[in-house]
Order: structure tokens, then C-alpha cells, then sequence
């Protein structure tokens, strides 16, 4: 048995690690590729009646899908930081309930107006959720897994276009 500081034995580690690959990495995977549908909806609701149902012109189209960005660059940074205040768990949590109260009130959106201001506060509750993501995962998986880890929670993005696309388009 290794009794080095820091090194688990290697059984144990190949268990953890499977264990971190089954029950972790599927939920925060899947948070992810909620995350990456809901941020690119907009893209499959325009030509699918949304623009018709609030009678947008293509350029408040493009503004509504864009402003998105601004509130999550202006935020990611301080989001970050909060991460790191409040640990990768609690942080998350509260980006997942925020940005869920905020995707829910789309659901009452009858103007170019109302569709912007959402889109930007969407980009301000989304903040940090990615590199979060990634920063939890790294906190339960050692460097020399991470690469694997990491690539079973990156497939959530194109799964995102191959099931949510055509579902949207019926």
C-alpha cells in the first residue's frame, strides 16, 4: 500500500475516479447542456415564429440575441470571484436558480423591450457557470484524470445541437 502524503493507492484512486465519472460528471454535464440550450435558443425561436409573435426586425433580432454576451462578460469576472468566496457547490447552485427564475420569465415576454432586458439579465445569471464548472470538476479530480473528465463534461455542447436542434425545428 502507498503511504505517501497525498497519493492514494491506486485501487482506491481507479474507484474514485470511476465514481466521480458515473454520478458527477453526468449532472454537472447535464447542467451544461442545459446551459448551452438555453443560451442558444433564441437561435432556433426566431425563424420559428418568435420574430413574428413580437414583430422584431432582423436588427432587434440580432440585438436581443447578442446582449445576452454583454451581461455575461461584464459579470464573469465577479462571478468568478464569488465562486472562489463561496466555494464551486454554493456558487453554482445559486447561478442554477437564478438563471432558472430568469429563463421562466420568458414565458411572458410580449415585446422587443421585455426580450432584451431578459436576454441581458440571463447573460448576468449564467455568469461564471462555465468556468465554475470547470473549477469544480478540477477541485475532485486529480491533474493527471482531468483531461478524460473534462472531455465526458465538453460533450454535453455538441449533444446540445444534435437533440435540441431538431426538436425545435418540429
Amino acid at each position: 500500500m502507498d503511504t505517501t502524503a497525498g497519493t492514494a493507492p491506486p485501487s482506491v484512486e481507479r474507484s474514485a475516479i470511476r465514481k466521480i465519472a458515473v454520478r458527477l460528471v453526468p449532472f454537472v454535464a447535464l447542467m451544461f447542456f442545459i446551459n448551452y440550450l438555453d443560451r442558444t435558443a433564441i437561435g432556433f425561436a426566431g425563424p420559428t415564429g418568435m420574430t413574428d409573435d413580437l414583430a422584431l426586425s432582423a436588427a432587434q433580432f440580432g440585438f436581443a440575441s447578442g446582449v445576452f454576451f454583454i451581461g455575461y462578460i461584464l459579470l464573469e469576472v465577479p462571478s468568478n470571484l464569488a465562486l472562489h468566496r463561496f466555494g464551486a457547490r454554493r456558487w453554482l447552485a445559486r447561478i442554477m436558480v437564478t438563471w432558472g427564475v430568469v429563463a421562466a420569465l420568458f414565458a411572458w415576454v410580449q415585446n422587443f423591450e421585455q426580450l432584451a432586458i431578459l436576454r441581458f439579465v440571463l447573460g448576468v445569471a449564467e455568469a461564471g457557470f462555465f468556468p465554475g464548472a470547470i473549477l469544480f470538476l478540477s477541485l475532485w479530480v486529480p491533474a493527471r484524470h482531468r483531461s478524460k473528465i473534462l472531455s465526458l463534461f465538453y460533450i454535453a455542447q455538441p449533444l446540445t445541437s444534435v437533440i435540441g436542434a431538431p426538436s425545435r425545428a418540429c
